[in-house]
């Protein structure tokens, strides 16, 4: 049977009794499960959170100018800009579960510092010259690095030079908000090291492939690597598509070179509710259309191609951000060679066992 043909089953004839009933029900804050079914328990996910492509066009412009006009201090802390999902009634949220944002920091200014249970990261996309210090240890920001803030670390930002910097934050503000699971603290009003080293301390001790310090070897919820950094990402995926030239069995898909950031300690997601990863496609490359359950959310970070949505095509270019809302069939094509950094909330959804995907139709 279909879901039509189970429509209004349990619907009663409208009887003054009835009609009291349900008055009652309203009065002692109930809600009877056969008016509401269909909703609370749909055949597939129906989200409220609509597919939607922000243009970097737009979006930096909007910042330099909240950069002229807006002050960074204690109490609104960051000029950063959320992402609003359409669908989700007004609300900062790109998603149910996740956060993003454009942050602008201007010449020379510093953002204090706090801390929060929320875990963050930041990806660049362009520019360097900021350091984000985060539990006293200062990171360096450069163009495609991603760089963690997982939750109750205190972290602020410094520029320390003549030029504006923007990045894209990303947090799972929504989720801890809607689980109430959120705690904040401020810190400094500046941040407490200043210092400008090309590697941070957590890098010098962590960044060596395979190896792990003995002086470390208990296991951690979030990742110890506070940065990732580009030149690592982008060789990774040149020897993946090197090693296809070659007939071996290095992409997730023909032209589709992929990888996941991850937490040196455990091997598994760089935080507990957020999952990161980078891909690269060919030029021609495309992707089969897929649905998953869980919302992601894509920046482009070089190159041109196009993403489709739910049947709608949407030309992308640098900096463009789009989002995957729960169950909406994507796709993408490559112009050129497109390279796009992703998070999702993958980890949530694979940790409670609601995790599901279909690839062109075929599973579910």
């Amino acid at each position: 049977m279909n879901e039509a043909s189970h429509s209004n089953v349990m619907k009663s004839e409208d009887t003054p009794e009835l009609r009291q009933l349900y008055a009652d029900f309203e009065a002692g804050h109930l809600m009877p499960l056969w008016t509401q079914i269909d909703d609370i328990m749909p055949v597939v996910p129906k989200p409220k959170a609509v597919p939607h492509v922000w243009k970097w066009s737009h979006l930096f412009p909007l910042a330099e100018r909240s950069g002229a006009l807006v002050p960074v201090g204690r109490g609104g802390e960051r000029r950063a800009i959320g992402l609003a999902n359409p669908g989700l009634g007004g609300k900062a949220y790109i998603t149910p579960t996740l956060w993003a944002a454009i942050q602008y920091l201007g010449p020379r200014e510093t953002a204090p510092e706090h801390r929060h249970a929320q875990n963050a990261f930041r990806f660049v996309v362009e520019g360097e010259g900021v350091w984000t210090v985060v539990n006293g240890d200062p990171v360096r920001m450069s163009r495609g690095d991603l760089l963690l803030t997982p939750g109750w670390h205190f972290h602020g930002h410094h520029n320390d030079t003549d030029h504006p910097m923007a990045w894209i934050d990303g947090l799972d503000i929504p989720f801890s908000y809607q689980n109430d699971v959120g705690f904040f603290e401020f810190g400094a009003d500046r941040v407490t090291d200043y210092a400008t080293p090309r590697f941070s301390r957590g890098e010098r001790l962590w960044a060596h492939p395979g190896l792990r310090p003995l002086s470390e070897l208990k296991d951690t919820v979030s990742s110890p690597l506070a940065a990732y950094r580009w030149e690592n990402t982008d060789k990774a995926l040149t020897e993946q598509l090197l090693l296809e030239n070659e007939g071996q069995p290095a992409t997730v898909e023909q032209g589709h070179a992929a990888i996941r950031y991850v937490n040196p300690t455990t091997g598994g997601d760089v935080m507990p509710t957020i999952r990161c990863e980078f891909h690269r496609l060919r030029v021609g490359t495309i992707t089969p259309p897929r649905r998953e359950v869980g919302s992601s959310v894509f920046q482009v970070f070089e190159g041109a191609g196009t993403v489709v949505l739910n049947n709608i095509e949407s030309k992308l270019n640098k900096g463009d951000l789009f989002v995957v809302p729960s169950w909406v069939a994507w796709s993408l094509k490559a112009e050129t060679q497109f390279d796009l950094f992703r998070f999702s909330d993958a980890p949530i959804m694979e940790r409670l066992g609601f995790a599901r995907t279909q690839v062109e139709g075929v599973g579910r």
